[in-house]
């Protein structure tokens, strides 16, 4: 028999091809699962272990999410969003204060939750088998679907409707060997992933930001600084009312579940949320609250356009140089000052109270004569004497050493009397409670001078006070100042 040897070099030739193809593929396959494994290290390693009970036992419920015009924003000194008023209602069930923690890029909301910088993911998560390797979702609370953005022609008002559709993308293999711009830590970029796969070529990816939020990815299409993105066809409806040349209208994906999230060690929380979701989704309160955010294009477009966009210009009223001026007489925070004119009048200077209290901080007739006002729906006026009658109250407290606790008892004093919080105090005092503190001590007893038993001590000088309407001053007051210094800091 004979040995052909270049038959031999051949083979030994084909042997090391395919042993250096092994090495390079198992090399990929080993640096993937290392990235993977560093991945997943980094989600779960610091996953801290806190529960309902904890949440309840410590007073604040904390939302992860984002600045955006559906779920969380600031409109004309108000708070709004799908998010915020779904969460607002679990927060108030569990009698706790809820925090929003604004992530400023959507690719560490994970890290975020299982660090314990917060305690759910509220952002429209789409559900998919990665997501669930790292945090636990809720019941889906809706489902949608993913779209295809794109601009139309410049000249599309002029164009017939066949003409528009002939110009654009309407079907997903329109999309080979072009390019679509989207974030990589989102379901859209496995979306893209697994069409090149099911189509058999290749989408090209455009990484974009994290930081990048859908309603600016739907502007640079719309600009024509990108060409494509994906959102999800809820958002991207809205969306359109206030960019009218853009095209939401050629679906990506099958229909999907959007949810929240909680971290994997958390199932009491999961479960009272879950039951939460159940009980709003059967009554009108979800349709009207949807219909909002979603459906109501005129609204949304109102908002955007709006001077008092807070997330956009900056603003909260037209008030905004009148309270820097004063508060900085009373040397607070203006950005307090205006969370206390909110809750007063909602920044309507004509706003009149059943008491009879007028204008922008809602001052007695009596105590606007002794504060020089002859114009009491004046907004300066009503300011400078608002301010300055704060400061008054401010100095009746000099005993109180913490700045902040002393703000509270200024602020409750502002609202229902000097004499009633005074009264609340020697309460404090008499059951052991710490009378120099606001929290966890002078509140709880201003909150019980409408009970008998409170009003009619031996102590009380004043007697009965609707004491819950100070308490949830204060508290209204500097959880919306904390929702305004996210909005300020943007």
């Amino acid at each position: 028999m004979k040995i052909n040897p270049n038959r031999n070099r051949k083979n030994l030739k084909f042997l090391v091809i395919l042993l250096l193809f092994l090495s390079v593929f198992y090399s990929c396959s080993s640096e993937q699962k290392k990235r993977h494994a560093k991945l997943d290290s980094e989600q779960t390693a610091s996953r801290i272990d806190y529960d309902l009970k904890d949440i309840v036992d410590s007073g604040v419920l904390r939302v992860i999410t984002t600045y955006s015009p559906t779920g969380y924003f600031l409109y004309k000194g108000k708070i709004m969003g799908f998010e915020y008023e779904i969460f607002k209602r679990l927060a108030d069930h569990l009698k706790v204060n809820l925090e929003i923690v604004l992530a400023k890029n959507v690719d560490s909301v994970i890290p975020m939750l299982n660090r314990g910088e917060g305690d759910i993911i509220a952002l429209g998560y789409t559900i998919t088998s990665e997501r669930k390797e790292d945090v636990s979702f809720t019941d889906p609370y809706m489902i949608t679907h993913q779209s295809l953005i794109q601009k139309k022609p410049d000249n599309w008002r002029k164009m017939t409707v066949d003409d528009i559709k002939n110009s654009l993308a309407t079907d997903i293999i329109d999309l080979i060997h072009d390019t679509v711009s989207v974030r990589q830590n989102s379901s859209y970029y496995l979306r893209l992933k697994e069409l090149s796969n099911e189509l058999g070529d290749t989408i090209y990816i455009d990484i974009l930001p994290g930081e990048l939020s859908d309603e600016q990815i739907i502007k640079m299409v719309s600009e024509g600084e990108i060409k494509y993105s994906i959102i999800d066809n809820h958002k991207a409806s809205i969306h359109k009312s206030y960019f009218p040349n853009i095209d939401a209208d050629t679906p990506v994906s099958l229909s999907q579940r959007l949810a929240w999230a909680v971290r994997k060690n958390s199932p009491e929380l999961l479960n009272i949320i879950n039951q939460g979701l159940k009980a709003i989704k059967g009554k009108p309160d979800y349709n009207l609250i949807y219909e909002k955010y979603f459906e109501n294009k005129r609204q949304f477009h109102k908002r955007l356009d709006s001077e008092y966009y807070t997330g956009t210009t900056g603003k909260f009223s037209k008030y905004d140089e009148i309270v820097k001026k004063y508060s900085h007489d009373l040397g607070w925070d203006w950005i307090l000052v205006k969370s206390l004119i909110y809750q007063e009048s909602m920044f309507n200077s004509n706003n009149e109270s059943w008491a009879g209290a007028s204008g922008l901080m809602q001052l007695m007739p009596s105590t606007a004569k002794e504060m020089g006002v002859s114009n009491i729906s004046d907004p300066e006026e009503n300011i400078r004497a608002g301010s300055e009658y704060l400061k008054r109250m401010y100095s009746y407290w000099e005993e109180v050493p913490d700045s902040i606790q002393r703000i509270k008892f200024a602020m409750a004093s502002y609202n229902c009397g000097y004499s009633h919080v005074k009264d609340a105090q020697k309460l404090a005092a008499k059951y052991g409670k710490d009378s120099l503190s606001w929290d966890d001590g002078v509140d709880y007893y201003v909150l019980n001078l409408s009970k008998p038993k409170f009003y009619n001590d031996p102590v009380v000088q004043f007697g009965y006070a609707r004491g819950y309407e100070p308490y949830e001053y204060v508290k209204d007051i500097f959880e919306r100042y904390k929702n305004y210094k996210t909005f300020a800091a943007q």
